[in-house]
């Protein structure tokens, strides 16, 4: 069954421990909804140092998006930091990662995607004006509001999205245009199915 366009408010992110349980996250969507989905998005609430989970086959991009910064640690003695307002990294889910708190606990956006399904574009943007998505066979977006408020066209037939709330724009069979306007910043995430992926 195809999935449908929708808008995905912070207050229904379902909350759950981490797969490896030493920390607790907030799921916004995964996709297909299985356990063996292709992308997922999810919220990941760090309020202690720790190990990541290991995710083989999976790709994944962490963006700060709360609290004072992340030291992640990696194997082969790497070093990176996530520090205010919006660092990011793009990382193998089969690495080895020790997470460590900088100043208190933080929020981190956690955008995973099968590498051998799906190719991953993820922006930071702000919100001043009108922005236009377009999706088409095999390409979808989602679109995170960090801040502010915004509204779609009426075309795109979706409700208002309000900061913390998440929007699916969704691929079919025809190429689709989404207009969204109003004041903020934003993540948007491009989503690409790969003609090689299997089915």
């Amino acid at each position: 069954m195809a999935e449908q366009s929708r808008v995905i408010a912070a207050n229904e992110y379902r909350r759950e421990r981490w797969k490896n349980g030493t920390g607790w996250t907030r799921e916004i969507v995964r996709i297909p909804d299985r356990a063996d989905w292709e992308w997922r998005l999810s919220i990941a609430e760090i309020e202690q140092d720790g190990p990541f989970s290991s995710y083989p086959g999976i790709d994944r991009e962490l963006v700060l998006i709360r609290g004072n910064g992340l030291r992640l640690r990696f194997d082969q003695d790497e070093v990176r930091e996530l520090l205010p307002p919006h660092d990011r990294i793009r990382f193998a889910g089969e690495s080895i990662v020790h997470g460590e708190l900088i100043d208190g606990p933080t929020h981190d956006f956690n955008l995973m995607w099968r590498r051998d399904a799906i190719e991953a574009e993820l922006l930071h943007r702000p919100l001043v004006g009108p922005m236009v998505f377009f999706t088409e066979p095999g390409v979808s977006w989602a679109i995170h509001l960090l801040a502010g408020q915004a509204v779609f066209d009426q075309a795109s037939r979706l409700p208002p999205l309000w900061a913390g709330d998440t929007a699916l724009l969704m691929d079919g069979e025809a190429r689709g245009r989404h207009a969204l306007e109003g004041g903020g910043e934003l993540l948007a995430i491009k989503l690409r199915r790969l003609q090689s992926a299997p089915q």
